[in-house]
This record gives structure tokens, C-alpha cells and sequence, in this order.
């Protein structure tokens, strides 16, 4: 096996270190999985491809889980009344496959117990509710199987540009 030989800054050895301790003792498997990532995020780029992060799960706040992944976004369609809203994203990821990440906002409710000129001034006795929300992140193989997941209009803007490649070198 090749022996490699990297210098490192007295500045940057405490990541090293650290590196070396998550890794098992390990610090060449540390800087083996590392330089993959890397290799992988960096290819992607090139390729015209960026890495997403979202949000899924229930709620609005810093609880929910993120998710990540290497992607071009295709499309997004968003849906929308006094009450609440849906946005759906669809991603093409670098493996081919098709991603749709899915956003309800929280209902709300707002009621006036009052009646003429009080409900149109907006004072008195008011009612404000709202659920939690939600987010969801699916993933299909094909356009037949992304069809039935998202809405029909923002199908057809999909399927008109997924087979289209992320970037387009022009020979000039």
C-alpha cells in the first residue's frame, strides 16, 4: 500500500486530531472518507448540480429533521388561500432519480364572534388558530411514478425539462 505524506499546520492539527479520534484512531479512513465527499460534492458542481437541503417533518421550527442531497431543481408549484398553502418542489438528483419535496403551511382560523360594525373594525371577541404544518420528502425512479405525487400542471412543466441535461457545454 502507498504511503502519502500530508503537512499539517499547527493551526489545523486540533481538527486533525479530532478527525483521527471519530474515525476509530483511523485518520486515513478520516481523510479517505472525506476526500470522497468531496470528490462526489465537487463532480456534481461541474456537473451543474448543487447540493439541497430541506426541512420534513412536522412544524415550522428548528425540530424538524434536515435532509440533504445533490440535485437541480426542475420545478415548483405553489397553491395558495386565505387559510393555508402548499408548495411542491421537484428535484432531478444526481443519481437520476426524481425528488418532491412537499410544504403545508399551518392552517389558520380566524373567527369574529362579533357582528356589523364591531367584525368590520376587527375588535371584539376574535378567535386565531393554527396546527403545526408539515413537510415531506419522497423519491421515485421515474416520470411515470412522479405523475401521481405532484399536481398536473407542475407535472407537465417537469417532464418538459427532465430529460434536458443540467448544463449544456457549448462547443463556441
Amino acid at each position: 500500500m502507498p504511503n502519502k505524506t500530508i503537512y499539517v499546520s499547527d493551526s489545523d492539527l486540533p481538527i486533525y486530531n479530532r478527525a483521527q479520534e471519530l474515525a476509530g484512531g483511523n485518520l486515513s479512513k478520516a481523510i479517505s472518507m472525506a476526500l470522497r465527499r468531496y470528490v462526489d460534492a465537487e463532480e456534481g458542481r461541474l456537473e451543474g448540480y448543487k447540493e439541497i437541503t430541506v426541512h420534513v417533518g412536522p412544524g415550522t421550527g428548528r425540530n424538524r429533521q434536515r435532509q440533504r442531497f445533490t440535485g437541480v431543481k426542475l420545478g415548483e408549484w405553489v397553491w395558495s388561500n386565505e387559510k393555508k398553502a402548499e408548495i411542491y418542489r421537484v428535484y432531478r438528483a444526481r443519481s437520476g432519480k426524481f425528488v418532491v419535496h412537499v410544504e403545508k403551511t399551518p392552517d389558520y382560523v380566524h373567527t369574529a364572534q362579533e357582528t356589523g360594525l364591531k367584525k368590520l373594525l376587527g375588535i371584539g371577541e376574535q378567535v386565531f388558530a393554527s396546527n403545526t404544518g408539515d413537510s415531506t420528502l419522497e423519491v421515485v425512479d421515474t416520470l411515470d411514478e412522479l405523475k401521481s405525487k405532484i399536481p398536473e400542471a407542475l407535472y407537465e412543466m417537469v417532464a418538459a425539462t427532465a430529460e434536458a441535461p443540467p448544463v449544456l457545454d457549448l462547443d463556441i
